[in-house]
């Protein structure tokens, strides 16, 4: 088991995620109803809160070095529990979903001028089994997490039951 933080299904619309996404630093348009990039996702809630999103976007689309790779669009905890526990539950939840991950596994982008400096920007990704690769173009911060050092695929929570109120 990797940790517990009750992660539910969610939607790409669902008004609790927008709100929590509306507070993530790289919320482009906030307010707005959708907040996951276009193609298939897996968005998933947790009543701590916490939102997470994991994005599949189509390679001939995708403008940086990871075209191909799962994306992790978001992940923003506003409670209590472990991230990096919380992440590593995510992946194996994006897993259930999709069990054949890609070859280049999923990638995040984090933005140390907005994150909190504990020990070096996207720390919970590395204690999560992320390893940083390199850099955007844009300065962000390349994690990356490759099919061989991913979790079990683990089922969440169906859509149904209390969630936190907006």
């Amino acid at each position: 088991m990797i940790g517990n933080c009750n992660w539910r299904i969610s939607w790409r619309n669902d008004p609790v995620g927008r709100a929590i996404a509306d507070r993530h630093y790289n919320r482009q348009n906030v307010g707005a109803d959708g907040f996951v990039p276009p193609g298939r996702c897996l968005v998933l809630l947790a009543d701590t809160p916490a939102l997470w999103v994991t994005s599949c976007p189509k390679a001939e689309y995708v403008q940086h070095d990871w075209a191909g790779a799962w994306m992790n669009s978001c992940f923003r905890k506003e409670g209590p529990g472990v991230a990096s526990d919380m992440i590593r539950q995510a992946v194996a939840h994006t897993l259930w979903k999709w069990p054949v991950p890609p070859p280049l596994g999923m990638v995040t982008f984090v933005n140390a001028d907005e994150v909190e400096h504990k020990r070096e920007p996207g720390y919970c990704y590395k204690k999560a089994g992320f390893e940083h690769v390199g850099f955007t173009k844009a300065g962000l911060w390349v994690w990356q997490l490759l099919p061989d050092r991913m979790p079990d695929a683990i089922e969440p929570l169906p859509r149904e039951g209390a969630l936190i109120a907006v």
